[in-house]
């Protein structure tokens, strides 16, 4: 797809690419075991992500900041798995869209977990992927620091 075709689509769907290119760099960060903010100084990450959006970067910047916040808020939320025992580009997918619902207010909490969800059909390595990214997340969202509405039919 070319340039032109992603403007015309708007900026949804600029924010689908630049979320699919942010995990992509945060699962290559992993793999390396290297900081995401490192990825972003010397833009060494997989040539199939391309130059990133603005978003992604973004993105990136700001849970590289709350890292740890985010995983503490995934490993209190997600039942019976520690971040370690979570497949790679679940837990990739997870960090992000937690860091994007705490911080990022102009998204709806709604969006970001349908999101999340299409990354887990699209990268995830199991089936159960989008269920189980589903039912973090919608754990996040029903506790007491989300005030979010119909999220179970998410």
């Amino acid at each position: 797809m070319d340039d032109s075709t992603v403007k015309s689509k708007g900026v949804h769907y600029d924010r689908t690419v630049a979320r699919r290119k942010a995990v992509q760099v945060l699962y290559q960060a992993h793999i390396l075991g290297r900081p995401p903010s490192e990825m972003l100084a010397y833009d060494s990450f997989i040539e199939e992500v391309g130059v990133l959006p603005e978003y992604s970067r973004i993105l990136i910047k700001g849970l590289a900041e709350h890292l740890e916040e985010v995983d503490s808020c995934l490993s209190q939320s997600s039942d019976n798995w520690s971040l370690d025992r979570m497949p790679l580009v679940d837990r990739c997918i997870l960090q992000l869209a937690v860091y994007e619902m705490r911080f990022m207010d102009r998204v709806p909490v709604s969006v970001t977990i349908n999101e999340a969800i299409e990354l887990a059909h699209e990268f995830g390595g199991e089936d159960e992927s989008g269920g189980f990214i589903n039912g973090v997340l919608g754990n996040i969202a029903r506790s007491d620091q989300f005030n979010v509405q119909g999220v179970e039919d998410v």
